[in-house]
């Protein structure tokens, strides 16, 4: 990190742990704005899945990257940088600090390591070709090809289809491997880390319940609406938990008590995912927030690091 890299707090850890209400509280203390990194926040008329704070829970704090996308539309990891880096720079213009908070780890890792990421849209009818291929000829096939091409990217996707279809693409478009492209470039930021955590049972526990507590304020609802706005189950927003769970209960093939309980266990899994990509960054302070004053720490860590001791 270069020496005058300016300061940004994150705020990160699994599903229902307690991110938003710690960015909010770090916010009101600091000058701050949120910068959301929740892949799912991103999206409008996705509420209450996605446990998105309204504007009375935000307390005034103002929040960046929510509710900017149709439902219809994919968000990529480099269009996401490229918007986080943005919102960044603005806030540090207006002299307030930077928080970075959400459960999105790939987000979080790409804009304060600063990665490299190739700027290739999407080739549908090219994805579409492969894809087939892959059905027909097997995986080998393609990357033996992307060998050819690019040996250090067939090495490293060998086993997932979805990244040899991606390095064949960006080839395709640019001429040059994509390992050539990508990697990590200098630090763009200061960084202090918080990692929210608590025991698994209880985690999972806080999760069950912010499941029921969705589906009584109306998450079944807020699904049909979507759907019946014409909104295909298989667009990207519908990816999200609580949302393609219920698809199968509204087109009556599952009681709705079956989609709650899948909901969970899709979410429990989802949070085993997290914390396994959070266990990988060697920066994160744990904050358990079983602890009384995990709030203080909280604050006390980041009034610490703000004035520079």
């Amino acid at each position: 990190v270069a020496k005058d890299a300016p300061k940004v707090v994150v705020v990160a850890g699994p599903t229902a742990i307690g991110k938003t209400r710690l960015g909010i509280e770090l916010g009101l203390r600091f000058d701050g704005e949120v910068v959301n990194a929740d892949s799912r926040y991103l999206y409008r008329g996705m509420d209450v899945g996605v446990a998105k704070p309204d504007l009375a829970e935000r307390r005034g704090v103002p929040h960046h990257l929510i509710d900017i996308l149709d439902p219809r539309d994919e968000m990529s990891l480099a269009v996401y940088q490229e918007l986080a880096t943005e919102a960044i720079a603005g806030i540090l213009t207006r002299g307030r600090l930077p928080l970075v908070v959400g459960g999105t780890p790939l987000y979080v890792t790409a804009l304060i390591e600063g990665w490299r990421i190739p700027r290739v849209p999407p080739d549908p009818a090219l994805r579409a070709r492969l894809e087939a291929e892959a059905e027909r000829d097997g995986l080998a096939v393609l990357t033996s090809r992307l060998r050819k091409v690019d040996p250090i990217a067939a090495e490293r996707s060998s086993a997932n289809l979805r990244r040899v279809i991606r390095a064949l693409e960006i080839y395709k478009a640019t001429g040059v491997p994509m390992s050539a492209q990508e990697g990590k470039g200098p630090r763009p930021y200061e960084t202090l880390e918080l990692g929210l955590t608590m025991p698994r049972e209880a985690l999972y526990a806080a999760v069950d319940r912010r499941v029921e507590d969705q589906i009584a304020r109306g998450l079944v609802d807020e699904v049909r609406g979507l759907l019946d706005g014409g909104l295909a189950p298989d667009a990207p927003a519908m990816s999200a938990l609580g949302y393609r769970q219920l698809v199968p209960y509204l087109r009556g093939e599952i009681p709705l008590a079956e989609a709650v309980e899948r909901i969970k266990m899709d979410t429990h899994r989802y949070v085993r995912h997290q914390q396994t990509w959070l266990k990988r960054n060697r920066r994160l302070i744990p904050i358990d927030v079983t602890d009384l004053g995990w709030i203080e720490r909280s604050v006390g860590l980041v009034s610490a690091f703000v004035q520079g001791l």
